[in-house]
């Protein structure tokens, strides 16, 4: 019995990320794709980080919020594409067991961590449009930061229970991984200890600590759609809305990604719907906040545009300066 087990169970040390090795043709043109949309991820939300830090009349809750929700969205592609990117051009795709489990926590720590900042920011909202005259002695600086520092730790700790429980599976013979990165799902499909613990632990988390902040953002948003109603004036329903309509696209987007993939029915579950959807939810919902929030607000608009001209003009300068210390160095040789 001993050497039947040695046999069906070995000790796993690598996994190989199969990734599109389906798409075998178009590993370049993945590349570059994926490359793009990092590239623009990273720079969409830096801008906003750097428009807000130095514009003083955007120092707000709301814009406070969005920075941190902008620096989550680059901690979400930071911690999948680059290992991609690699994997497509260098067709090396071997991960090491350690790296791989580092990987999934780090990824379902920021899946988590931004259920709770979209909750904070709709009561942000929730207190603007509902209670505006109090908003700023409700929402002072003490309060935001209670809520984005518990906002990070209760993300980074909720993941901890699958961690360790996936750490300690036994995986079967094989050890490829049908996903572009270690997602919890793909190696789950790999464990030969069971994954009944774990599938309970998934729901029971998602049923009070995801689909709470869910009915949390959903409640508030009953009460802002209510109060906006009840203006008389179109203009004044149009601007209230306008506040809120950002936050409200990007809740959909990301709740109705997420829930996709790790709350649908096992009996309809696949491994390339599941890829499809963490693809939206890895490179285009980082792509497209900067754009739906800077879209729907001047003042950030003209913030990210003054940004990106001082952004422009140092790096300019940075390049001419190196041409010319280069030209010098050619002339002195």
């Amino acid at each position: 019995m001993g050497e039947m087990e040695k046999v069906n169970h070995t000790e796993v040390t690598e996994f190989i990320i199969l990734g599109f090795s389906d798409l075998p043709e178009m590993q370049l043109l993945l590349f570059l794709v994926f490359l793009i949309i990092f590239l623009m991820s990273m720079m969409g939300n830096l801008l906003i980080i750097s428009a807000v830090c130095s514009e003083p009349h955007l120092q707000t809750p709301m814009f406070f919020f969005l920075i941190n929700l902008s620096f989550l969205e680059i901690c979400y592609v930071t911690v999948t594409v680059p290992k991609l990117l690699a994997m497509l051009i260098t067709q090396y795709k071997i991960i090491s067991f350690t790296q791989c489990i580092i990987q999934m926590h780090l990824f379902l720590s920021c899946t988590n961590i931004e259920f709770y900042l979209l909750t904070s920011m709709a009561y942000d909202r929730y207190v603007a449009i509902c209670n505006p005259l109090r908003y700023t002695v409700i929402m002072n600086r003490k309060v935001c930061l209670i809520l984005v520092i518990a906002s990070w730790m209760t993300g980074f700790l909720n993941p901890v229970p699958h961690t360790l429980i996936v750490s300690q599976s036994s995986f079967c013979s094989s050890n490829e991984i049908n996903h572009f990165f270690c997602d919890l799902t793909a190696l789950m499909a790999l464990s030969c200890s069971g994954t009944s613990v774990i599938e309970i632990i998934i729901y029971i988390e998602g049923s009070i600590l995801v689909f709470t902040p869910f009915m949390l953002t959903v409640t508030s948003y009953v009460y802002i759609i209510s109060a906006i109603l009840k203006i008389r004036s179109a203009k004044g329903r149009q601007k209230a809305f306008s506040t809120c309509s950002s936050h409200l696209t990007v809740v959909i987007l990301f709740y109705g990604t997420s829930f996709g993939v790790y709350m649908r029915p096992k009996s309809v579950s696949s491994m390339d719907v599941n890829k499809l959807l963490t693809v939206v939810y890895i490179t285009a919902i980082p792509l497209l906040n900067p754009l739906i929030y800077s879209l729907r607000n001047k003042e950030l608009k003209e913030a990210l545009w003054k940004a990106s001209r001082i952004l422009k003009n140092y790096f300019s300068q940075e390049l001419i300066k190196l041409f010319t210390q280069y030209l010098v160095a050619k002339s002195q040789q």
